[in-house]
């Protein structure tokens, strides 16, 4: 198959929930299927017929978030988009202590090894139904962290698009989405990527999706 991938806005450290496809277990997760209609008590109501797969582009919104940072953006991202949105989760979750910058800790040893693939927790379902990819990250070391790489050399990305955004105090997004885009496949185009501040506001997200993406997913 062909693959594809702290800020570290609080140094990176962010808590985690999966969420998969239009699944989610947060209350500002969207879910894409629309509650049925129930026409049992009229004798002449018709059922409406089964409506066919939606075979628009499909957008899915991922994000890796250890300290919780990255985590509104990404909600805000798939709340204006009506996106489906998943969580990269570590199959072995990130404490404090591995997060602590220049300690020799965990994600200090990771951002010095681009060969580190640190193992997800669950995967997303039908990931060939999505056109593009919405991908959210904390800067950790000037990098996205290696978890990100895993996440994109999981899947083919043939043919979609990738969308980045970072969250980070200071660094800007430099060549973390650079260097995450080498790992796709050359068929895989990449959106110029965004960098946020801890805290952004929806509007400010919306106006980025404005100007960045919903031109370019209307065209």
């Amino acid at each position: 198959m062909a693959g594809c991938g702290n800020e570290n806005s609080e140094n990176g450290a962010e808590s985690n929930l999966t969420q998969t496809g239009g699944q989610a277990d947060q209350s500002t997760n969207h879910e894409q299927e629309g509650s049925e209609t129930e026409n049992q008590e009229s004798p002449e109501a018709v059922s409406e017929p089964e409506q066919e797969p939606d075979m628009e582009t499909k957008t899915l919104v991922v994000y890796f978030s250890a300290t919780g940072t990255t985590r509104p953006l990404a909600e805000y991202t798939a709340e204006i988009l009506d996106a489906d949105i998943y969580e990269i989760v570590a199959e072995e979750p990130y404490t404090e202590d591995d997060l602590a910058y220049y300690t020799n800790g965990r994600a200090d040893q990771e951002q010095n090894d681009p060969n580190v693939r640190p193992a997800i927790s669950g995967s997303v379902e039908n990931m060939e139904r999505y056109d593009t990819i919405i991908l959210g990250y904390p800067i950790w070391h000037g990098q996205a962290p290696r978890i990100i790489s895993t996440f994109l050399e999981s899947y083919d990305f043939s043919g979609k698009t990738i969308v980045p955004f970072c969250t980070s105090h200071s660094s800007g997004i430099g060549s973390s989405a650079s260097n995450l885009h080498s790992l796709c496949p050359d068929s895989t185009k990449w959106l110029d990527g965004e960098r946020f501040e801890g805290g952004t506001s929806k509007e400010t997200i919306r106006n980025w999706l404005e100007k960045r993406i919903m031109t370019f997913m209307k065209a």
